[in-house]
């Protein structure tokens, strides 16, 4: 199909071409639609797949306590990366699991945490935090080991890392427990539109 795409879209210049040097009246192409790619299922984890996920940090340690809030807040809440690395401390309600984000267009939304993620990230910010804090000042829920906020790469590396570490023999990204989230989530017998407003995505499609 791919092939078949690429030749229309080379026949329709060259008749374009025709119609501007008058050698034809009409482009006989006009009216023809490209054919439609097949579109692929989001990769997604399984259960047994999250539950090794989210146990793979070492919460013994600043930076494990981190991750594993990290994880467990992607997967709990289908946070685009974009989104949780921008997260600042005044956006997280601990007492009602709330989460106010800032999405695409600069759309707000609320999105919800579960008690695993809301547990994550009081250990990390009560502990771990303030141990990667030191002297430091940032309004940033997660950062580095200087103290600093993290970026996206660095929280897409996170990702795969203990994919890899789990034994997940799948491509991981963020957006993969995104669509994880959501696909648990209408599994479980959650309404569509409702799976919508949680993502953020303006399209029900």
């Amino acid at each position: 199909k791919t092939s078949i795409t690429c030749k229309l879209s080379a026949i329709r210049s060259f008749y374009v071409y025709l119609q501007k040097e008058e050698l034809i009246l009409e482009n006989p192409l006009e009216k023809i639609s490209s054919p439609k790619l097949d579109k692929k299922l989001p990769t997604y984890l399984t259960n047994d797949e999250v539950n090794r996920f989210l146990l793979a940090p070492d919460v013994s340690k600043p930076v494990g306590q981190r991750d594993r809030a990290i994880l467990e807040l992607l997967y709990a809440s289908g946070l685009r990366v974009s989104e949780l690395a921008h997260l600042t401390l005044s956006q997280i309600d601990m007492d009602t699991r709330e989460i106010r984000v800032i999405g695409k267009g600069s759309k707000e939304r609320l999105v919800l945490m579960g008690k695993p993620a809301q547990e994550a990230i009081a250990a990390y910010l009560n502990d771990g935090r303030h141990q990667l804090l030191s002297k430091k000042k940032t309004d940033a829920v997660f950062i580095n080991r200087y103290g600093k906020q993290l970026i996206e790469r660095r929280i897409q590396k996170i990702v795969k890392q203990y994919a890899k570490q789990s034994g997940i023999n799948k491509k991981v990204h963020p957006h993969t427990l995104r669509h994880t989230f959501a696909t648990h989530l209408l599994d479980g017998g959650a309404d569509l539109r409702v799976v919508q407003e949680l993502l953020g995505h303006a399209s029900l499609t």
